[in-house]
């Protein structure tokens, strides 16, 4: 690999004191939301519970679509934490304490000192995943895991094609056994489309080198029997305990979500295209330049790692498109090669050799104005919603519209300081570029911190925490608890129930024992308004009150 100057580890540990900073605050600021943050956290919590830790359950039932790992760590960080949101975010903000470092080392070692600082930098300063880190989602820890196995995987190529070119003093075997232990990492963290991502990218590479075998079949087995052993060793377990059930309902499961859009979740096919050139913002701007024809390079190997990163960005965003459920974060391991050549880009704008053209300033503009927008239209917007909430003709969006949510108009801030950063930014981008891009992603990244403080919370006001309220305000009591018409995760995991039997969760069945059977305990049911019509004629049940959307109703054993 290149040789530059000596490692410093003054900028490793500066990114994850970095990192601490900005992703380690307000995890707990707001309630976790339905569906995947609740969802993940409820069976964490439901691991403490029951003490298993081989088979996922959600309301003490086996749950067949995701595998354990980032539930273990999520489990582990409320167990020693407690449990609640702040347990429920912290392993993500780990993860992106871990990445910038790593980002740089990586970037040291292909490219130097000042491409490490800038891949770790756009990393640091693109929206979403800056927002990912502060989530409770499981993508951050499974992009990391896949990226780790192709990244060995192709050091594994290069040190068998070229031994010592890259400054590599492993045999190919031993980076073939990492690549694929990242890999099954992977597939523990959230099945086997790790293994399918990386094994697609290797075989794009391979159409790109006109079928050319360019590492031997024995070499491909072993990388993929190094992935099976770590999947292995939790599966094995859960398949001699409770036989082949995981396995064939979690194919099942796949299965629909590349074939069906899965709860509705549909979008047209540049949808993900449209969510990294948006959500990226500012480094997928400069990442586009990389994507055509860029200055020579130094090295022969910093040339194929740009082609790599090419493949893996083309080939994840394409399946995923293919895929018929449209989720934000199903493209989300775009994000590395992304940030890779959007840091090439910047490179070469620092050096001279690229120029920071007139297309650039005005996505730069026209992208940032959106944002600046958005940020400061939603404070006067947030003010008015009961008068805007008429203009809508779903019932729902008129009752969350409802909310009694205060806005004090300082809301603005985000807004004004992401304005007045793209003026100077672009300012210095064009006299001095190495000062307007260390302000353009620092000041993305204290963009999207303000705009989580000022919003974020204002935000679950309006969409769930009426329901949320609601079933901890009853969490104490010795009752059931269950939503119907939409599905969440809310009614189980905020209030904390401890054992099978007291909530139902997308069981027609239980629903109808609770509301027509006999009972020992109250129910307490969420619904929302445009359904709750059957619900307020039922002779069993008693309104307790409407809110924000949701209507909520009562039912007392005789």
């Amino acid at each position: 690999m290149a040789q530059p100057t000596p490692p410093n580890w003054q900028y490793p540990a500066g990114f994850f004191l970095l990192g601490a900073l900005f992703f380690l605050p307000f995890l707990g600021g707001v309630h976790l939301f339905d569906w995947d943050e609740v969802n993940f956290a409820e069976i964490a919590r439901e691991m403490l519970i029951t003490g298993e830790f081989t088979r996922v359950y959600v309301n003490f039932e086996p749950f067949f679509q995701k595998p354990p790992l980032f539930l273990w760590l999520q489990a582990g960080a409320m167990a020693l934490l407690g449990v609640g949101e702040y347990a429920a975010r912290f392993p993500n903000a780990i993860c992106g304490m871990i990445t910038l470092p790593l980002l740089y080392r990586l970037g040291l070692k292909l490219r130097g000192q000042q491409f490490g600082l800038l891949w770790a930098g756009a990393y640091f300063g693109a929206v979403l995943p800056f927002l990912y880190f502060k989530s409770g989602i499981i993508d951050p820890w499974f992009n990391l895991f896949i990226f780790l196995g192709l990244y060995h995987f192709i050091l594994a190529y290069w040190q068998k094609s070229s031994p010592g070119q890259a400054g590599l003093s492993k045999s190919p075997l031993w980076y073939f056994f990492w690549g694929g232990f990242w890999i099954g990492m992977g597939i523990l963290t959230k099945g086997p489309v790790a293994y399918l991502i990386a094994v697609l990218t290797m075989g794009v590479y391979w159409a790109a080198q006109r079928f050319r075998l360019y590492i031997s079949i024995p070499q491909f087995l072993f990388f993929s029997f190094a992935a099976s052993l770590v999947t292995l060793g939790w599966l094995g377990v859960e398949t001699l305990k409770n036989g082949p059930e995981f396995v064939r309902e979690f194919t099942v499961y796949q299965y629909r979500l590349f074939s069906t859009p899965d709860a509705g979740h549909k979008g047209f096919p540049g949808y993900h295209l449209a969510v990294l050139l948006l959500g990226c913002f500012p480094v997928s701007i400069f990442a586009i330049r990389a994507f055509g024809k860029m200055p020579a390079e130094e090295h022969a190997y910093q040339a194929d790692f740009r082609r790599w990163m090419k493949y893996l960005f083309w080939t994840v965003l394409i399946l995923f498109s293919i895929v018929q459920s449209k989720i934000v974060h199903y493209s989300s391991m775009c994000y590395f090669p992304l940030t890779y050549l959007a840091a090439l880009t910047l490179e070469g704008i620092l050096s001279g050799r690229l120029s920071y053209s007139k297309w650039m300033r005005n996505l730069l503009f026209g992208i940032g104005g959106l944002y600046v927008a958005a940020t400061l239209a939603l404070p006067f917007v947030g003010m008015q919603a009961e008068v805007l909430a008429p203009l809508f003709n779903d019932p729902f969006a008129q009752g969350n519209l409802q909310a009694e949510v205060y806005w004090s108009g300082w809301e603005v801030v985000p807004g004004l300081f992401l304005l007045a950063l793209l003026l100077l930014s672009h300012r210095l981008l064009m006299r001095a570029p190495a000062k307007g891009v260390r302000l353009l992603l620092g000041g993305t990244g204290l963009f999207v911190m303000l705009a989580l403080v000022f919003f974020i919370k204002r935000i679950e006001g309006y969409s769930q925490r009426a329901a949320v309220s609601f079933f901890q305000e009853h969490a104490a009591e010795d009752a059931h608890y269950l939503v119907s018409g939409y599905k969440s995760y809310v009614h189980l995991f905020y209030t904390q129930v401890e054992e099978a039997g007291l909530a139902c969760f997308q069981d027609e069945v239980c629903q109808q024992a609770l509301l027509e059977g006999p009972i020992q305990r109250p129910v307490y049911l969420a619904v929302k308004v445009h359904r709750a019509k059957p619900y307020l004629e039922h002779p069993n049940l008693e309104l307790i009150r409407e809110k924000n959307g949701f209507v909520f109703f009562r039912r007392m054993p005789k």
